[in-house]
């Protein structure tokens, strides 16, 4: 075992005596040392549940005869950071995250891992330090929240509070209905409660193997979550002494299985940018044609918030992941899973239990969830959800409208400055230039509330949270900060959207792209000191993952 190393021979006499002090005792140390990678914090709603779960993983890992350890790792809280200049620190957190659980993992030798985990950039940071450090682990997210309720009518926090914004700078609703509204939309413990990131990457850890069955759909507060992290930590000390480990499951096959379902379920944008990163660290490359490529052949079968009327709880009660492996299952490829299952094990039992969340034979869409777009703005991609775009809007044509930031373009957007025809353009969000490409939730949001969502569309190099809604492109590259073409556009370009043929480009001759260009000034870094200054210098294009290099 990896944990011989502090624990066996008489060299390691002042290494045992450090596990002794911390409760340790002589009998365990013939067992497997297991980590369990805690994302616990009293901030983030999504992981105030945590720690009765760690009770639960540390009761099976006892079980199944090994030794459990709790330590820490950050989460951060997307809506709370939105809007502001937390935002800069949502995705670089997932390096952190990565970094953070590698360096335990190996400072103490551990055998094994349980990744506790849930909100968006959580998941993904953990994945890809199981993924590099490639020792038997397993993933429990901790699961979604239940729908909330106002006025007779069920309710999520991004759809109904982000969009109530808008809608009441419109005069639709007043300051007391928002009131209500922010106190009724979050009832408890979980991650937002539709097809947002959080969500989005536990279904999809599910399918890339690293998580037991129905842990992607089980909620937050329920007896099934509890039952669920029993397992996972009986089933952790399993892999360890069989010596399975993620390189073992995260396959070629594993990731394509994961953007087949991630089309099916309409998935958040940003898993383009986390299943490249956390493939990257198992040593493969995703690009995005492979992306488009899937999403052209794979129906979207399931419609949950925010581009339907679906929650979370609803798709478990529909079967969960099983059901939805189930319906695609004659397209998926073999693949190991730490159920010591194969995939296609697990989608031959998978039954659908409400075909009217679940939809083989009548599919929402034709196509998946995500479309990737190329054009002079982005020749190397941009993606856009669509999913959550009407038809009126996959093929639209307007005026640009250009922004340094999200923050300027939310103020003309309230400021009623935005009117219908216009293409928000917002620059210099993107990995370097944010830095750390900040969700833009706020303006897609406010668009959405104000009733301009048919007639406006947004661009950016920034991204967008799962929550997001509409004709809005994100993921631009190159990003403007590295030369982009979106660098170049100028208030009153005519900018061509097209989502079935893939195509965004602004009405520019190649020439007077590369003459404005040069006239662009050079970035100035936003931030100078600190983390996300050594970020900027160090983070990839979207096009990769976001990846450090």
């Amino acid at each position: 075992m990896r944990s011989d190393d502090i624990k066996k021979g008489a060299v390691r006499a002042p290494n045992r005596c450090l596990l002794y002090a911390a409760g340790v005792s002589p009998r365990d140390l013939d067992k497997p040392f297991i980590g369990i990678a805690s994302s616990f914090s009293d901030l983030v709603p999504g992981h105030i549940s945590m720690r009765d779960l760690e009770r639960h993983i540390e009761r099976g890992i006892a079980a199944g005869g090994g030794v459990p350890f709790v330590f820490g790792a950050p989460a951060v809280c997307d809506g709370i950071a939105m809007g502001h200049s937390g935002m800069h620190f949502s995705l670089p957190s997932r390096e952190i995250i990565a970094d953070l659980t590698e360096t335990v993992a190996n400072a103490h030798r551990l055998d094994g891992l349980v990744l506790l985990s849930n909100c968006d950039k959580v998941t993904p940071g953990m994945l890809m330090a199981a993924a590099r450090l490639n020792i038997p682990s397993i993933v429990v997210t901790a699961g979604a929240m239940y729908s909330g309720m106002y006025d007779h009518k069920k309710r999520s926090f991004v759809r109904d509070t982000f969009e109530a914004v808008g809608q009441f700078q419109a005069g639709k609703i007043d300051a007391t209905q928002l009131a209500e509204l922010e106190m009724a939309a979050c009832p408890g413990a979980g991650s937002c409660q539709g097809m947002y990131t959080a969500n989005t990457m536990a279904c999809l850890t599910e399918v890339l193997g690293m998580s037991l069955k129905g842990c992607a759909t089980a909620l937050a507060v329920s007896s099934k979550k509890k039952r669920i992290a029993y397992e996972s930590g009986i089933k952790i000390v399993e892999l360890v002494k069989s010596n399975t480990c993620p390189r073992d499951i995260l396959t070629a096959n594993a990731f394509k299985n994961a953007i087949t379902v991630d089309m099916a379920l309409g998935g958040s944008t940003n898993t383009v940018l986390h299943l490249p990163a956390i493939a990257y660290e198992a040593g493969l490359s995703l690009s995005l044609s492979l992306f488009d490529e899937i999403s052209k052949r794979t129906p979207q079968i399931v419609c949950l918030e925010p581009a339907g009327d679906y929650y979370m709880e609803d798709l478990d009660n529909a079967g969960g992941v099983p059901a939805v492996l189930s319906a695609v299952k004659n397209v998926l490829l073999p693949a190991k899973t730490v159920n010591e299952k194969d995939i296609l094990e697990i989608a031959k039992d998978g039954k659908i239990l409400d075909d009217n969340v679940i939809r083989p034979q009548n599919p929402y869409k034709p196509e998946g969830g995500i479309a990737v777009l190329i054009g002079n703005i982005a020749p190397n991609g941009a993606v856009v959800k669509q999913a959550g775009v009407s038809d009126k809007m996959k093929v639209f044509e307007g005026k640009a409208r250009v922004f340094e930031s999200g923050d300027d373009a939310m103020d003309a957007i309230l400021d009623n400055k935005i009117s219908g025809g216009d293409v928000v353009v917002i620059r210099y969000e993107g990995p370097a230039g944010g830095p750390g490409m900040r969700e833009m939730l706020g303006p897609t949001s406010a668009i959405q509330g104000m009733g301009l969502a048919d007639s406006v569309a947004l661009l950016t190099d920034g991204r967008f949270s799962g929550g997001t809604r509409g004709p809005c492109i994100g993921h631009i590259s190159p990003e403007a900060a590295a030369g982009g073409a979106i660098a170049a556009i100028q208030d009153g370009d005519i900018i061509k959207i097209d989502i079935p043929r893939r195509i965004l480009k602004v009405e520019l001759s190649d020439e007077e792209i590369k003459k404005r260009l040069l006239q662009v000034k050079p970035l100035q870094p936003k931030i100078k000191t600190g983390y996300l200054a050594r970020y900027a210098k160090l983070v990839q294009s979207a096009d990769t993952g976001a990846i450090l290099k």
